[in-house]
Formats: C-alpha cells, structure tokens, sequence
C-alpha cells in the first residue's frame, strides 16, 4: 500500500453477519473471513465473486460494490498485500466471553484451512516454516472453545491470535509474494 491511500478497515463482525443472514449463507463472520483468507493466501484471485469460490457455490450472489463482504476483501487483500503487517482478524470485540471469541478463533482457523486448500492446491510451495504454521493452524482448527478461564486463559487467547496473524502472513509470503518475486525475476 502506498503512503497515500490509508489502511482500509474491515467492516465489523455483525455488519458481515448481517450481509451473510441476508444472503443466506451458512458460515458465522469469523470462519467466512478465515475462509476469504485462506483463499488469498493460497493465491486465489481477488475477486468481487470470492464468496462463490469460497464456499464452492456458484448460486451465491456477487456481493454489491461497497458492501460489507466487498470491503472485507478489499480490506484483507490490502493488508495481507501491506509490508507493515497490519493484517487483522475478524473476530469478536473483547467484551465478549472467553468461549465466543475463541470459538470464533478456532473457527477462523478451520475457514482458512479449507479457503487455503482450495487455493494452493495439495502441494503448495512451503517453507519449513510454513509447513510448521500450517500443521499448527490445522490443531487450532481441531480445537474447541474453553467455557471460563482466567487472565492466563485471556492471554494465552491473545498470543494464539497472534501466531495465527502471522502465520497467515508467512503462508501468504510463501505462496503469493514469492510466488510474485519470481515473476518479476523472469
């Protein structure tokens, strides 16, 4: 992104609620973002059409220029694109439970998993590292919501899904930027 144009925000999770109830689509926010993701960091095309592609149904509508799903793609592909690693996950605000924002976590996870399968293919071109993160967010993806916790548990939270954005970052690095820096090579 250029100094220019400023950082786009995603839109909130219960805007991407609301336009995913009315176009009937059967995934919470945070496992649609996972999802949109996974697909970008796997080298899908930014599209307008993603959520078809994603969800593998050609019956999905387009979403509308400017609406909620249309400026979660712009703004994640913007940020994943962006060298400062700002790159944010939709998930729910802090103040709610320990459950629903982790379960929102596990489900961003699981989202991506399947958006970045789709993308990159069975053999996608991974570090070590990537490989790591990869088997990583697949564990994460297994995983299930704690009903109370402590400040440990918060922080734990906290430290997941920061490993969570930055091995999205790797992921996307592996498959998209390289991927981009050979091209210009050639």
């Amino acid at each position: 992104m250029s100094q220019n144009n400023p950082p786009l925000e995603l839109p909130s999770c219960s805007e991407v609620e609301a336009e995913i109830h009315r176009l009937s689509l059967s995934s919470a926010a945070s496992e649609l973002h996972g999802a949109l993701c996974g697909w970008l960091a796997g080298g899908g095309e930014d599209v307008r059409q993603w959520p078809a592609r994603v969800l593998v149904d050609d019956s999905i509508a387009v979403p509308g220029e400017g609406s909620p799903l249309d400026r979660l793609r712009l703004a994640s592909a913007a940020q994943l694109a962006d060298r400062s690693f700002d790159f944010a996950l939709l998930l729910p605000d802090a103040d709610q439970s320990l459950a629903v924002r982790s379960g929102a976590l596990f489900d961003w996870c699981r989202g991506f998993l399947g958006g970045f399968g789709l993308a990159a293919g069975a053999k996608p071109p991974l570090s070590e590292e990537s490989t790591e993160a990869l088997g990583d967010l697949a564990k994460l993806a297994a995983a299930q919501p704690q009903e109370d916790g402590n400040e440990e548990d918060e922080a734990a939270l906290v430290e997941i899904e920061e490993f969570v954005r930055v091995a999205t970052l790797l992921l996307h690095g592996d498959c998209v930027l390289a991927a981009q820096h050979r091209q210009r090579l050639n």
